[in-house]
């Protein structure tokens, strides 16, 4: 089956304002008082933008008048919008999409469709990948989203629009009748206020009830927007997600760790996972990096990151993963890891004219012990010769295996059991997607 995530974010404008808003004042959190984005508090005029679910018992609604918002709450807290922060916001959200999957449509500043189906391989379920990549928006960005899985757009939208906020919903074919039809005709999407009239007075007050009615008789109504209506409260969508064209400035990825890493080579064997999965997704981009960046987030929550070039641009999961060490010695401090990142970025086609460096001539290493900490370190880039270009053709070789047969088809031997010394577990956040030159 298909499957498309409608990922929505909770009250956008009222999320990203209190948390900037947190930074000057963290008395007032606007999430959690009567409180509107929009207008202007002197002169009582504007329109809501959002509201915070407090706001919401007054019956507060978005798009009212905030001279009536103010009547029926006179409490409530205004905030002016700031539309610059909302742009960032939702680029650093769409950023963060991105680096699973360049197959994204977003519709609107805070919402989008993805397409799981291309990426499912990598995770034990979509709900789990759902909730996966919920939990490292809140954790890196901050803010709170809701994801719908189905197979259509329009289920999909309709599923993240379930209880919120925070929340994982699925809205499969089957589940039609027992979590959308008994719904109110008017949570229907596209069907308006006017539409909820006229339906109503011809006794039809549920998307059940609009689904059971005979779809002629709805034509001669609202003509083709009766025909509309009655195919989305059966679940019928056949619109396709237009994936957004937008240029690919880096690939990389990132895991929280459902343990804290105490030890180098707990992070390392973390690192070599990520390295196959961004070698893996530059080769299936056709691209090639010549930056790569490490982030590590300790369980105190500081965050620190480092950058270097490479010798020369590349997409071979061993010089990312020589080039990762490397950093990660210079930069951990020895406090535990809460999350670790590997990013790329200063991306050129694969095809680009490249200087290969000396160094580049076999920069895949065996670690060695390091005389300062009890962990493997690289202790210079040519620790073991290898030919580039055959170990670019062994690569490319095992995705193509993959792609055929399976992501689990070839694997390193070293990721076949986790830190503590057990087989690891299928899931995406113990990193078991594998790839590359020492395999089993």
């Amino acid at each position: 089956m298909n499957l498309i995530f409608h990922i929505d974010v909770n009250s956008a404008y009222l999320s990203w304002s209190a948390m900037e808003r947190l930074k000057r004042d963290p008395s007032i959190d606007l999430r959690t008082i009567p409180s509107i984005i929009g207008g202007d508090e002197k002169s009582r005029h504007g329109v809501v933008l959002a509201k915070s679910i407090p706001a919401k018992k007054y019956g507060v609604r978005t798009g009212e008048p905030v001279a009536a918002a103010l009547r029926k709450c006179p409490t409530l807290l205004m905030e002016p919008p700031d539309h610059k922060l909302y742009s960032r916001r939702s680029h650093e959200l769409m950023d963060l999409l991105h680096s699973y999957t360049s197959d994204i449509e977003q519709v609107s500043i805070d919402e989008c469709y993805m397409a799981y189906t291309p990426i499912s391989h990598r995770f034990p379920s979509p709900q789990y990948a759902a909730r996966l990549i919920a939990d490292r928006i809140k954790n890196e960005l901050g803010f709170t989203v809701n994801i719908g899985i189905a197979p259509n757009k329009l289920l999909a939208k309709m599923a993240s629009d379930f209880e919120k906020p925070d929340k994982v919903h699925t809205l499969f074919p089957e589940e039609i009748p027992q979590k959308m039809w008994p719904l109110p005709v008017g949570e229907l999407f596209m069907v308006g206020h006017s539409s909820v009239q006229r339906l109503t007075q011809l006794g039809i007050r549920t998307i059940g009830e609009l689904a059971h009615t005979d779809v002629v008789f709805l034509q001669t109504h609202f003509k083709s927007h009766g025909q509309m209506m009655w195919e989305y409260a059966n679940g019928i969508d056949s619109s396709p997600l237009n994936a957004d064209s937008r240029e690919i400035k880096g690939i990389g990825n990132s895991t929280t760790l459902s343990s804290d890493v105490q030890t180098a080579p707990e992070a390392k064997k973390v690192l070599l996972a990520l390295s196959e999965q961004v070698a893996s997704r530059l080769r299936k981009s056709r691209q090639i990096a010549q930056t790569v960046t490490v982030e590590i987030k300790y369980n105190t929550f500081q965050s620190c990151s480092r950058q270097t070039q490479l010798s020369s641009p590349n997409a071979t999961s061993g010089i990312l993963y020589d080039y990762a060490c490397r950093l990660f010695d210079e930069l951990w401090n020895g406090t535990p890891i809460r999350l670790l990142g590997l990013r790329t970025t200063k991306l050129l086609p694969e095809d680009a004219p490249i200087q290969l460096s000396l160094f580049d001539i076999g920069l895949v290493s065996e670690p060695e012990p390091s005389p300062n900490r009890d962990a493997p370190t690289i202790s210079s880039p040519d620790i073991r010769r290898t030919d580039p270009e055959k170990q670019k053709r062994l690569e490319q070789a095992m995705d193509k295996i993959r792609r055929k047969f399976g992501q689990d088809a070839v694997t390193r031997g070293s990721l076949l059991k986790n830190y503590s010394g057990h087989t690891t577990p299928k899931k995406p956040s113990d990193l078991t997607d594998k790839n590359s030159s020492d395999l089993t």
